[in-house]
C-alpha cells in the first residue's frame, strides 16, 4: 500500500460470489461513446484531459463499480441544511493509456474552497474532503482519504475510479450559494512533487532556511521603522535564495524570471466538475433526535491493535473511535460477550467519578449511552456494589436521563429471559428510573406466551415489564408485513416511560432495507426511512467493527464466517490502507449518516404540517412506502429534500 503523498494506488484482490460493477446495484449500463482512443506515445502535458479519460458525477447513493460506465458531465448541484454533510462522487474512467506498466495513466485531482458571492468559503480539508472508493470483496465500499487540497490517482485500463466528494456545513455556516471545482488533470505517470524527491539533508536545509526567514520577520512589532527595513530586505534575501535553489528551477525560464505559461497551459487542459451547495438556513440539531447506538467490539480493539485492557494504550484506542464515530450522528457504545448472548455494554470506559465521564456523557452529539452492569457478564457481590456506586454518582447528573443497561441480546428461552428479569430487577432495586434495553424476536420458545410465533413476539413486553423500558425489535419479524407495526406499538405503554426501537443484523435480507455489502445505495439508505415511517423511537445495531480476530493493525480484513458480507462491519482500520491510525469509513456508513440526516428533514416538515403529512411526502416522492417498495433510483432523495427546503425555508 501506498502512504500518504504517492499516487493512490489501493489493490483489493476481487472474491468471488459478491457482485461488482455498477450495474450489480441497479444503474443501467449506457452511458456514452467517447472519442477515438489516442494513438503512439502520449504527452499528458500537451493533450486536453478531456481526450484521456472520462469523468463523471454520481450521486451518493450509486454504487460506482471497476465496470461503471461512462456517462455525460453535468455540474453538481447539492442541497444542504447547516450541520449537515453531503456527499457525491466523481468517477474517472480511462479512454487511452499514457502511464507505465500495468497502468493506464495518472490524474491529479485538486479541490479549491466553495465560496459564495458574499465572500463566505466552505474551506478544503475542514468542510470539503475527498476519499478514494475501494472495493471490498470487489464491491466498492472503503473510503481511504486523499491527499488535500491536490492528490494523485494511479488508474487502471478499462475500470472506473470513483472519489468520493464530502461537505460538511458548519452550523454558523451564512446560507447562501456556494462555488467551487474538482479539477482533475493529467499527469506523466512518473511524476512526483520535487518535494518527495528531496534527500533528507536537503529538505532539512529548506526547512532551516525558511525558519530563518520567518525568525527575521516575527519581532517586529514595535521596532523603529529603519530596523524593519533591513529586518525585511533579510526576508528577501532568504526567500530569493530559497526559490533560485534547484528545488524550482523547472519554473524558470532562461531570464530567470518565473514563467506561469506552463501552469496555465497545464490548467487550461484540465477537466473541471463544477459543484453548486446552496446551504439553506435549516441548522440540523446537535443532538440527533433519534438515538442511533451502534456497538464497537472492544476486544477486536485489544487483538488488532494490541492493547492490554485498562492501559493508557488501550483508553486512547477507544478514546479514538468513540470521537470519530459522534461526526456519524451516531452515538456509540463498547461491547463484549459473554455466554448464553450475555452482554457487556458501557459508552465511556472511564468510571462515573472520572472528568472524562462527564465529557463524554454531557458532549450534545450524544443522544444516549450505554451503562456497564458487570454483572451481566461475571457474577460477585464486588462487581454489583461497584456497579451500585458508579450508578448513584451518574443519577445526580442531568444526562443520567439519556443513559440506559443493554445486558442481553436476544434472549431466546425461559431461562435466559428470567436471567435478564433478575438482572434488570438488581438494578432496579436501587435505580429505579434506570431504563433497561432488550433486545429481542421472539419469546420465550420453551413457554410460548401466544399460540402463534409473532403473537408471542408481540407478548414479551407483557413478560417483561416493569423490568425494560426500551423494547428493540428486530425488523426481519415484520418481513414485509409493515401494518403489523401497529400491533406492537399497541402494547407499548409511553406514558410509562416505554419506547419500542428497532434494529437490524443478519436480517432481514433483500429486498429489505439492511446494510449488507452490495445492496443497492438506496437500500442502505432506506434503514432509517423505515424507522421513521414506523414510528420507531431509537435504533440500535449490534457492531461496527466486528470483523475477524487479527493480531495486527495492517491485517486483511475478513468479514466473520456465517454472517452476510458486511454485517457487523461499518469501518476499516486505517493501517490496512494507510500509514494512518484513523478509522476509514465505508460507503454504507456514510449512507447511515444521510438517513438519518433525512430523519430530521421529515421531523422539521412533520412539525410545521402534521406527520400525515411527512407520510404522504414519503408516498408523494416515491421516496420510501415499504420494506419491498423504495425508490431504487436517487432522484426521489433530492425531490424530497426539495420539496421540504421549499415548505420549511425562511
Amino acid at each position: 500500500m501506498n502512504d500518504s503523498g504517492n499516487p493512490q494506488d489501493v489493490d483489493v484482490p476481487p472474491v468471488e460470489g459478491v457482485a461488482g460493477g455498477g450495474t450489480a446495484y441497479g444503474w443501467i449500463d449506457g452511458g456514452f461513446q467517447g472519442s477515438n482512443p489516442l494513438k503512439g506515445s502520449v504527452d499528458p502535458t500537451e493533450v486536453p484531459t478531456a481526450d484521456l479519460v472520462h469523468v463523471w458525477s454520481m450521486p451518493s447513493t450509486a454504487n460506482v463499480g471497476p465496470q461503471e460506465m461512462p456517462r455525460p458531465m453535468d455540474p453538481v448541484n447539492l442541497l444542504a441544511a447547516r450541520n449537515e454533510r453531503e456527499s457525491i462522487q466523481v468517477a474517472i474512467r480511462a479512454k487511452a493509456s499514457w502511464g507505465g506498466p500495468g497502468i493506464a495513466g495518472v490524474v491529479q485531482v485538486q479541490c479549491n474552497d466553495l465560496c459564495s458571492s458574499a465572500g463566505d468559503r466552505l474551506v478544503v480539508g475542514r468542510s470539503l474532503k475527498l476519499r478514494r472508493v475501494v472495493p471490498i470483496l470487489g464491491v466498492p465500499d472503503a473510503l481511504v482519504p486523499l491527499d488535500l487540497p491536490v492528490s494523485q490517482i494511479n488508474l487502471l485500463p478499462g475500470e472506473t475510479t470513483a472519489v468520493w466528494v464530502s461537505i460538511d456545513v458548519p452550523s454558523e455556516q451564512p446560507p447562501g450559494q456556494y462555488e467551487g471545482e474538482i479539477i482533475i488533470t493529467a499527469t506523466k505517470a512518473d511524476a512526483e512533487t520535487s518535494a518527495q524527491c528531496l534527500g533528507k539533508s536537503e529538505k532539512l536545509q529548506l526547512y532551516r532556511e525558511l525558519q530563518r526567514c520567518l525568525e527575521t520577520v516575527e519581532p517586529i512589532d514595535g521596532k523603529p521603522v529603519n530596523e524593519v527595513v533591513e529586518r525585511a530586505k533579510s526576508a528577501t534575501t532568504s526567500l530569493r535564495r530559497v526559490l533560485l535553489s534547484p528545488l524550482f528551477s523547472e519554473f524558470f525560464s532562461n531570464n530567470g524570471s518565473v514563467d506561469m505559461m506552463e501552469e496555465d497551459a497545464i490548467s487550461n487542459l484540465s477537466v473541471r466538475v463544477k459543484i453548486n451547495v446552496t446551504v439553506w438556513d435549516f441548522i440540523l440539531p446537535e443532538t440527533p433526535s433519534l438515538p442511533a447506538v451502534f456497538g464497537i467490539s472492544d476486544t477486536v480493539i485489544e487483538d488488532r491493535f494490541g492493547v492490554e485492557h485498562g492501559t493508557e494504550e488501550w483508553y486512547e484506542a477507544l478514546d479514538q473511535h468513540f470521537k470519530w464515530l459522534l461526526q456519524y450522528r451516531i452515538s456509540p457504545y463498547f461491547c463484549r460477550w459473554g455466554d448464553s448472548m450475555r452482554v457487556l455494554t458501557y459508552t465511556c470506559p472511564w468510571p462515573a467519578d472520572h472528568p472524562k465521564s462527564d465529557e463524554y456523557f454531557s458532549d450534545p452529539r450524544l443522544a444516549a449511552y450505554a451503562l456497564p452492569y458487570s454483572r451481566a457478564v461475571s457474577g460477585g457481590d464486588a462487581a454489583k456494589e461497584y456497579s451500585q456506586k458508579q450508578i448513584e454518582i451518574l443519577r445526580t447528573k442531568s444526562h443520567w436521563k439519556k443513559a440506559y443497561f443493554y445486558l442481553w441480546d436476544e434472549p431466546l428461552n425461559l431461562e435466559q429471559y428470567e436471567s435478564l428479569l433478575n438482572l434488570a430487577k438488581e438494578i432496579h432495586a436501587y435505580a429505579p428510573d434506570a431504563r433497561v434495553l432488550t433486545t429481542y424476536y421472539c419469546g420465550p420458545s420453551d413457554a410460548p406466551l401466544a399460540p402463534t410465533p409473532f403473537e408471542a413476539f408481540v407478548k414479551v413486553p407483557k413478560f417483561l415489564r416493569p423490568h425494560t423500558q426500551i423494547y428493540c425489535t428486530s425488523e426481519w419479524v415484520l418481513g414485509n408485513r409493515e401494518d403489523l407495526v401497529k400491533d406492537i406499538i399497541a402494547e407499548m405503554q409511553p406514558e410509562n416511560g416505554e419506547e419500542w426501537w428497532t434494529y437490524v443484523c443478519m436480517g432481514p435480507s433483500d429486498p429489505h432495507p439492511n446494510w449488507h455489502l452490495g445492496m443497492r445505495g438506496t437500500q442502505h439508505r432506506a434503514v432509517m426511512w423505515r424507522v421513521w415511517k414506523e414510528g420507531g423511537t431509537g435504533f440500535l445495531y449490534w457492531g461496527a467493527n466486528c470483523y475477524e480476530k487479527a493480531t495486527v493493525p495492517s491485517a486483511e480484513i475478513r468479514f466473520r464466517r456465517g454472517l452476510p458480507p458486511g454485517d457487523g462491519v461499518l469501518f476499516y482500520p486505517g493501517k490496512v490502507f494507510s500509514s494512518s491510525n484513523e478509522p476509514v469509513a465505508s460507503v454504507r456508513l456514510e449512507r447511515i449518516l444521510s438517513g438519518l440526516q433525512d430523519i430530521e428533514y421529515l421531523r422539521l416538515y412533520a412539525s410545521r404540517y402534521g406527520r400525515d403529512e411527512g407520510l404522504a411526502l414519503l408516498e408523494k416522492t416515491g421516496l420510501y412506502l415499504g420494506p419491498e417498495r423504495y425508490t431504487h433510483e436517487h432522484m426521489p432523495v433530492d425531490v424530497m429534500r426539495g420539496e421540504i427546503f421549499n415548505a420549511c425555508r425562511s
